[in-house]
């Protein structure tokens, strides 16, 4: 094999995660082909919470910058009871955070984190982007990987060092993996997830003000549903994502589901909240599909980096943050061990599983606190209230100061 296709990097799928990995490839020196499925990229979804464990490395890539004067920096998280709107914790961000962590906290319009990256990528002469691409076949060898990749009916055969497959929870890396090495499928949670931006001029956005402030993120925490508040587009708009139990509907990011299902959820909250979500509508239900595996890679030169490997509920809010953390540490790897990719690739999986299954604890305590009731949502409540700001923060060190590990090859 030439030494131009052992470094040659193939990415299935144009989102943050993969956006990501051929940024950190090519500030490794690696060459690297981005398929992406659509036509034209659009980014699925509405708002995104950036915590400072992915600013510091989109920092790192050259994209923050470019970011910047479209995101906010909430000063604080602020969780509130539902019913009676009374303010149960509060989390500082701002330049506290910054100052504590190392980088910004951040929460921005998805297409316009979408966008920064596909700028930094336009920078790059070494990543080219091939859009209106599926991968539909797989082959390996112990010296490269081949993929066969669909576009406009025509099938064309790439051959690359690594695959990396990230392309979200409905992967098609993973589909093909899943018929011929054995990996999981997608499954869903059993969990809708229903959302809504407003402009801040509009009759939502002032009920939003009457309950919330513009400069934070603010969760309202129920029984029946929990919902996630935050400002977007330089704050011209809010982001509304609430969430609940549900039927399955059609896969995608883009569903339809019976409103009753989130007022109905809404039972015994404070009137003026109930307000804005009837204001807020018509309100978008996508299905939130997880993904557990035994393995994200192959050591013949195949990765899952984000979604693809290890889709997760939104209840940590470290979605993205694990996507971009997968991409970057799994282009340093790959180049801290040159020659041995089977080496890289065994040593970033079993780097990144501790820290992706801690987070995974970290958002199922999360949700089974944000919809407590009864006696159980009462002892919540005390022991917030005890526990001062300073140690909330402290309780998030872990996952908000992370650094990427340094691994030294003897």
């Amino acid at each position: 094999m030439t030494e131009t296709r052992s470094r040659q990097i193939v990415i299935a799928g144009a989102g943050v995660a993969g956006l990501t990995a051929a940024l950190a490839f090519s500030a490794r020196g690696y060459p690297v082909k981005l398929f992406e499925q659509a036509k034209q990229l659009e980014a699925a979804g509405a708002g995104l919470q950036l915590s400072p464990n992915a600013a510091r490395i989109l920092r790192r890539l050259g994209v923050l910058d470019d970011l910047l004067p479209n995101a906010i920096r909430p000063e604080a998280v602020v969780l509130k009871d539902a019913r009676s709107l009374r303010e149960l914790a509060r989390v500082p961000l701002g330049t506290a955070g910054e100052t504590r962590w190392g980088a910004p906290y951040l929460v921005a319009h998805r297409a316009d984190l979408q966008a920064a990256l596909m700028a930094a990528a336009a920078q790059r002469p070494d990543i080219e982007l091939i859009t209106g691409a599926r991968v539909i076949g797989i082959a390996v060898d112990p010296q490269s990987v081949a993929v066969t990749v669909e576009t406009d009916g025509k099938t064309a055969e790439v051959a690359g060092g690594l695959l990396v497959g990230a392309d979200g929870v409905w992967s098609s890396v993973r589909a093909e993996l899943a018929r011929t090495a054995g990996f999981a499928i997608s499954r869903f949670s059993g969990e809708l997830a229903w959302r809504a931006t407003i402009p801040a001029e509009s009759a939502a956005g002032q009920a939003f003000a009457q309950i919330a402030a513009a400069d934070r993120v603010t969760t309202f925490l129920h029984a029946g549903f929990h919902m996630v508040t935050y400002p977007v587009s330089k704050g011209s708009a809010f982001n509304l994502a609430a969430f609940t139990k549900g039927e399955r509907i059609a896969e995608g990011w883009s569903g339809h589901a019976d409103p009753a299902i989130l007022s109905g959820a809404m039972r015994g909250t404070a009137a003026t909240l109930s307000r804005l979500v009837a204001l807020a509508g018509p309100w978008t239900a996508f299905p939130i599909h997880t993904v557990e595996q035994r393995r994200w890679t192959m050591p013949e030169g195949i990765a899952l980096i984000g979604d693809a490997a290890h889709a997760m509920t939104p209840f940590a809010a470290q979605g993205a943050a694990m996507g971009i953390e997968d991409a970057s540490m799994l282009a340093n790897m790959i180049a801290d061990f040159p020659g041995d990719p089977a080496q890289g690739l065994a040593i970033w999986e079993n780097l990144r599983r501790p820290r992706v299954e801690r987070v995974l604890k970290r958002g199922a305590l999360n949700r089974l606190a944000w919809h407590a009731w009864g006696p159980v949502a009462l002892a919540r409540n005390l022991v917030l209230a005890a526990r001062p700001a300073e140690k909330l923060a402290t309780d998030l060190d872990w996952l908000y100061g992370w650094e990427e590990p340094k691994v030294v090859r003897r």
